[in-house]
């Protein structure tokens, strides 16, 4: 499952675990404690804990040690996201994914409705699209998978056409996490994570990361983060951290059972259109295999009967949970179109993120889910 080594040599599963432990000394803790605090002592490098704070430090050393980077800690995946905009030049192109998460989508329109960008929205599983749009731009940014339909861009080859053409990249990484895929390998300039998914796992925390090779692009973004007062919390962090220890063995699990309900969904009657980059019949399946180093946890699958029926499923699930986020231990799922602010989602699509639970489990609660909704004969 793993994309590779980190730069210590080590294998990915290895550094989650191994990466951003305090200095080893007699009775001293395993672990980076807890360290609520605001006032630091003078003379360090911080002087107030805006500035930096030593426990951020740890977590932010696995995340930049996974994705092969520089990672700073934000309050949120949307702190991280703008702190990213942040760093676009003034006045600029940028090329951003008709569908992808909506409150980023979001932000880059509202940067062009008050004047200050212009937008070029596309399909970003359309490579000669993308690149076509890239003419005169100055940003790409590009999510992969996309959130929710789960399209896969060609990583490879937009990374390496924006490093050529000198346009900035940035690449949402929050689904597929450096362990299926490393944008900065690839050619990308900044990858931004929401931690408060698959990262921390646990769906206990607000955080967001941005990582970038690029000492320039690492100061600018430390100030944004200061500036903007964006840090994280003690107690977030250490959850983070904490959650980031399981992320290989999490992944292993859930994607594993995301394999065995994406293929069951597709072969009962009452469902069609299953998206799952595993399955043959995902529209970027090959890609899929040669850019990931597995097909993940998400999945997305369309119910027969319309949204009424896809509301009046997750209303009826026992065991899958029926909320708006993703990437914990626990498998949820809800129904996107409902958000006015989606475009171009079908109004029957539900969005399953795929937890640690037994696949038997799972499938006989889609069943009888599937079963006591069916629409009369």
């Amino acid at each position: 499952m793993s994309v590779g080594a980190g730069a210590s040599g080590l294998r990915l599963e290895t550094v989650a675990i191994s990466a951003g432990r305090p200095a080893p000394i007699p009775d001293g803790p395993l672990n980076v404690p807890i360290t609520p605090a605001s006032a630091l002592h003078a003379g360090g490098a911080s002087g107030y804990a805006r500035a930096g704070h030593s426990p951020w430090e740890a977590l932010e050393e696995v995340i930049g040690a996974l994705e092969g980077g520089h990672a700073l800690a934000f309050s949120s995946g949307m702190a991280a996201a703008t702190a990213a905009i942040s760093l676009l030049p003034r006045q600029p192109t940028v090329v951003a994914p008709e569908v992808a998460y909506m409150d980023v989508r979001r932000s880059l329109l509202r940067l062009q409705e008050l004047g200050r960008a212009q937008v070029r929205l596309v399909d970003v599983t359309d490579s000669e699209a993308v690149i076509a749009a890239c003419d005169g731009a100055d940003v790409l940014w590009v999510e992969s998978p996309t959130n929710p339909l789960l399209g896969l861009a060609d990583l490879p080859r937009l990374c390496a056409f924006a490093r050529e053409r000198r346009i900035l990249c940035v690449v949402d990484n929050t689904l597929a996490t450096p362990l299926l895929q490393r944008p900065l390998s690839l050619g990308a300039d900044v990858v931004v994570h929401s931690a408060t998914k698959a990262m921390g796992g646990h769906s206990d925390l607000l955080l967001g990361a941005t990582v970038v090779r690029d000492d320039q692009h690492r100061h600018a973004l430390h100030e944004a983060r200061e500036m903007g007062g964006a840090t994280p919390g003690a107690l977030e962090t250490y959850l983070c951290l904490r959650g980031l220890r399981t992320l290989p063995l999490r992944l292993e699990r859930s994607q594993a059972n995301a394999a065995v309900l994406a293929q069951r969904l597709s072969e009962h009657p009452e469902v069609h259109e299953v998206r799952y980059p595993g399955l043959g019949s995902h529209p970027q399946h090959d890609r899929a295999r040669a850019t990931l180093a597995g097909a993940g946890f998400m999945l997305t699958f369309r119910v027969r009967g319309g949204a009424a029926r896809a509301d009046a499923l997750v209303d009826t699930v026992q065991v899958l949970t029926h909320v708006t986020s993703l990437g914990g231990v626990e498998t949820t799922l809800e129904r996107r179109a409902r958000y006015p602010a989606e475009r171009g989602i079908p109004e029957d699509l539900l969005r399953v993120s795929v937890g640690c639970e037994h696949a038997e489990d799972l499938w006989q609660d889609l069943q009888q889910a599937l079963e006591a909704t069916q629409r009369p004969a």
